[in-house]
């Protein structure tokens, strides 16, 4: 029973910090993204880049600048993987092979963040905080920089332009994840995660067998890996370690981290269109997903068979079964892709959770930027199934959604399935890929589906039963990784340019009202029949048929 209170009250703490940050957090992304002027600094980095920061583009120019930018941070990335054992500071790294340094650098810079490697062995500290780090802010600003084209393209009328993409870098990175991240690394540091430059040190443990521990600027990279939600660990156990996550109040703390964007640009899109109410709804339906699948997931570990007080295998016990499910839950819920537990020891059930979550699309609510976008994306398609229903021109606010726009977010929808289902298909039927699988049967389904599904939402967690570390695993999934996080992103681009040329159209009496708890039913019925019907034969033959059995 004290495990259920104290579980009820870490929940109860987290929605209340998400409510208290929600108004504010969201006001000040709206201001940041619709402010006129450029500060000092801003206009700094625009000369060097020579960029006219007064100049906008349309949707064309936009989705050009996302993806040469990516590109051009992808080859320096993996430029500087290669060669971090030839720099200075390498402090006994081994390094990454080829494949294994492509698969890194796609991640980072999609973030997604999958790491194939052991992360304080296979990185330096130089890669860390030079590379991967810097990535984690300017991937994080990429998708945050979509989701505000996204709503200024639903927010103007007869026009052609949706903002400058360099000028929504800059400021996502400058205004918002900086100082953001700042007065976070300072609050993981007062809970006791380090900051430090200490190299490995040997100590003995309690049975008095040798250990390596080693410090790192660690701090600063957990503060960016969850407010960006990016998720890449400076260590292997990444927030299983206690120097990542040293206790429950730093545990709770990083969960808000992680979730706090994601929910607050629902606020933030409902003042940039207009119509507060849109941005509650978007909530509510994000919300309800959430909570729906932390349940799930804690009373399927809670009430694990043959456990006393719930399944502890591959937790850590500081942190407990509620501890570890809402992270859990939470992270595959957002495109976060940190864990802190393993979530190959799950239950059936709760691993098939936390697989759902992510085919889900990652809406609940989904990644910085990424996943406010996915929620559009959704509730255009509830409103022309609706008009469908009723036989009349589908609108949303103010714009008609006819076949082109359909057609984009159609095409959105079924990128990620195609992905995760093809990966998974390929792997299963050759005995390379399915060498690398820890259990057999359902169990090792449910692995290679998790590893796509993980790549090609951009999330970046692993079910940790998956030896993925291969020439096979490292260049599909990256694959993965790539067209799932671009081809999305230039369908809501293109998207934008056809929203933002209507001209708008006023509410009638047969517009259908998009901000009531009918629509959010709508909405939430049809991401998860979209699901349903997608991925309900591989989770009936994996996590489904392992807990039937």
């Amino acid at each position: 029973m004290s495990d259920t209170v104290s579980g009820l009250l870490t929940v109860g703490l987290l929605v209340l910090m998400l409510a208290v940050a929600y108004h504010p957090v969201g006001a000040w992304l709206a201001a940041v993204f619709t402010d006129t002027r450029h500060w000092r600094l801003e206009r700094s980095v625009y000369r060097l880049v020579r960029v006219d920061a007064d100049s906008e583009q349309g949707w064309r120019a936009y989705a050009t600048s996302v993806v040469v930018f990516s590109v051009v941070g992808t080859v320096a990335l993996f430029a500087l993987v290669v060669a971090q054992t030839h720099l200075p500071g390498r402090q006994g790294s081994a390094g990454m092979g080829l494949t294994t340094a492509l698969c890194t650098a796609v991640s980072f810079v999609t973030n997604t963040d999958w790491q194939s490697y052991a992360g304080e062995v296979g990185a330096t500290p130089l890669l860390q905080t030079a590379g991967l780090a810097v990535q984690n802010f300017v991937s994080a600003a990429v998708g945050l920089a979509v989701a505000i084209a996204l709503m200024r393209a639903l927010a103007r009328h007869s026009v052609a332009t949706i903002g400058n993409f360099w000028v929504d870098l800059v400021r996502g990175v400058v205004r918002v994840l900086l100082p953001a991240s700042l007065v976070a690394a300072v609050l993981l540091l007062a809970g006791g995660v380090i900051q430090n430059l200490n190299g490995p040190t040997t100590v003995k443990g309690l049975a008095g067998v040798a250990q390596v521990v080693r410090g790192g600027l660690v701090a600063s990279q957990e503060a960016i890996k969850e407010i960006g939600t990016n998720g890449g660990g400076y260590f292997n156990a990444n927030s299983a370690h206690p120097f990542e996550n040293p206790n429950p109040l730093t545990n709770v703390f990083e969960i808000f981290l992680l979730l706090v964007i994601p929910f607050a640009l629902t606020r933030t899109y409902g003042l940039v269109v207009g119509d507060r109410r849109q941005g509650w709804a978007l909530a509510g339906f994000a919300g309800l997903l959430w909570a729906g699948g932390v349940a799930v997931t804690t009373w399927a570990e809670v009430h694990a068979a043959g456990a006393v007080t719930g399944s502890m295998e591959g937790k850590e016990q500081r942190f407990g079964v509620w501890g570890s499910t809402l992270f859990a839950a939470s992270t595959t819920s957002t495109s976060t892709g940190s864990v802190n537990s393993m979530h190959e020891s799950y239950s059936p059930l709760g691993g098939g959770t936390l697989v759902a979550n992510m085919v889900l699309g990652e809406i609940s609510p989904g990644g910085v930027g990424s996943g406010l976008y996915g929620i559009v994306i959704v509730a255009l398609l509830a409103v022309f199934v609706a008009g469908l229903m009723v036989g009349r021109t589908p609108e949303y606010l103010g714009k008609a959604i006819g076949r082109r726009e359909v057609t984009c977010a159609a095409l959105y929808v079924l990128v990620m399935p195609a992905l995760v289902l093809v990966g998974t298909g390929l792997s299963l039927a050759m005995d390379g890929p399915r060498a690398g699988m820890l259990a057999s049967g359902p169990r090792g389904l449910t692995e290679v589906l998790y590893a796509y599904a993980s790549a090609a939402n951009n999330n970046g967690s692993a079910f940790a039963g998956l030896g993925a570390d291969t020439p096979w695993y490292n260049l599909t999934l990256a694959l993965c990784m790539l067209l799932g996080r671009f081809v999305p992103m230039v369908l809501v681009l293109r998207l934008c340019g056809l929203l933002v040329e209507q001209r708008n159209r006023p509410a009638s009496l047969g517009t259908m009202p998009t901000h009531t708890p009918l629509f959010v039913g709508l909405v939430t019925g049809v991401a998860v029949i979209l699901a349903g019907l997608t991925f309900f034969p591989a989770l009936a033959l994996g996590p489904l048929a392992e807990a039937l059995s």
